[in-house]
Parts: C-alpha cells; structure tokens; sequence
C-alpha cells in the first residue's frame, strides 16, 4: 500500500500505471470474494482507498493545471481596477 506522499512524488505515467495495476487487483480480489477464496476480506477496502488516493492526486493535478492555463489566459488587471471592483460590489448589496 502506497501513502498519499509517496503517490504526490509520483510522475503522471506512474500514477495512471499504478492505477490501471490498482483496478486490476480490486478486480482480482472481488472475484476472489465472489468465489469465496479471499483470505482477507480487509483487502478489498485496502484497495478500494488506494484506488481512491490515487484518482484524488491525479484530480488534483488537473484541478491546477487548469488553474494554471486560466490565470495564464485572463490578462492581469491594474490596482485601480481591483478598487473600482471593489466599489461597485459595495454598491449592489
């Protein structure tokens, strides 16, 4: 089992191999259930979370890098604007 700190050190191929691997095992492991020969039933939920930390981390990741593109694309605005901004918002309420 992988901790969350070590999965952040991890580059994207990394993660999508160790996910696609991760999805694979749970699927193993539930058939093993199915078929009542699973020895440890606490597996299951052991990969279900890692499936989880890992599809956390890789949302993470594109959450900023789209964050990223956005303030890229919107052009910086002057001091004034931001006060003007602001007195328009007191305004309205």
């Amino acid at each position: 089992m992988t901790k969350a700190a070590e999965l952040r050190e991890m580059s994207d191929e990394q993660l999508s191999l160790s996910l696609k691997e991760s999805c694979e095992s749970f699927f193993r492991l539930r058939l093993q259930a199915q078929t009542e020969r699973l020895d440890a039933p606490s597996e299951l939920r052991k990969q279900r979370r890692e499936i989880a930390r890992i599809k956390t981390i890789v949302g993470q990741r594109a959450k900023a890098a789209e964050a990223v593109e956005k303030a890229a694309d919107q052009p910086a605005t002057a001091p004034a604007d931001a006060s003007q901004d602001k007195e328009q918002i007191t305004q309205q309420e």
